[in-house]
């Protein structure tokens, strides 16, 4: 396992613990393979229009990326075949054996690395885009990880966040719906207690040099079992753009 003042050992055991299942999209990673498409649509639209790119089949092949916290490579595989130079780490390195091993299968030249943000800005990398997609709530210190990402990111850059709101609502949808009643995943998943709304979120990229988009809500249509991506819907699930 990776290490660093960042990283928070539970979460990345815990983790680690289920990893042999994150291509079974009927086991405990099935919320993020429903979420995967509206995550990648929301990443393409502000790659897009922060780069003025043109939305091509492999628009992000004159760009740099890191995908951090990839965990089996769910958000990787599909950044890759967009034509991303890209980096994929993790802190677990059960995660990254499982991720090569899927990619290698796959067809796909992924540079997946079993290490931390914090390395990598030590080592002096940096990246375009930098993808950051439900790891902020299980990191140990945000503010210190915030400025490893600061340093990864090229001047005129962008980082993709999204994460879980800390509301009753979240509480009720994201803990007791998803771990207890329906077991869309496993009890001890998330920890509502490290959840951050908007206005937290902001501040503490500003805090590290960033400039914050405002919110987009990810939000769930349960009769349809469907993600989409919404203006006003921020009370669970939200997505943040930051420029550096």
């Amino acid at each position: 396992m990776a290490t660093g003042s960042t990283v928070d050992a539970d979460e990345v055991a815990f983790f680690a613990g289920i990893a042999d299942s994150w291509w079974d999209p009927k086991g405990p990673f099935k919320p993020l393979h429903q979420l995967n498409p509206t995550r990648l649509a929301y990443i393409r639209q502000e790659v897009c229009r922060h780069f003025d790119l043109k939305d091509t089949l492999r628009p992000y092949e004159t760009l740099r990326f890191l995908d951090i916290g990839c965990g089996g490579g769910l958000l990787s595989e599909p950044l890759k075949r967009l034509g991303a130079d890209l980096v994929s780490v993790d802190a677990s390195e059960k995660n990254i054996k499982v991720a090569s091993l899927h990619a290698e299968q796959s067809g796909l030249d992924i540079d997946y690395r079993n290490t931390t943000a914090e390395a990598l800005a030590d080592a002096g990398e940096t990246f375009d885009v930098i993808v950051n997609m439900e790891v902020i709530e299980h990191v140990a210190d945000v503010s210190a990880y915030l400025e490893a990402c600061r340093k990864l990111l090229k001047p005129g850059g962008i980082m993709l966040l999204s994460t879980i709101n800390r509301t009753s609502k979240a509480y009720l949808f994201a803990i007791i719906g998803a771990e207890v009643i329906l077991r869309w995943l496993p009890r001890g998943a998330h920890d509502w207690n490290k959840f951050l709304t908007p206005k937290e979120l902001s501040d503490a990229l500003e805090a590290a040099s960033f400039t914050p988009s405002a919110p987009t809500g990810f939000s769930f249509n349960p009769l349809g079992g469907r993600w989409s991506l919404s203006d006003r819907d921020v009370a669970v699930n939200y997505a943040m753009s930051a420029a550096g």
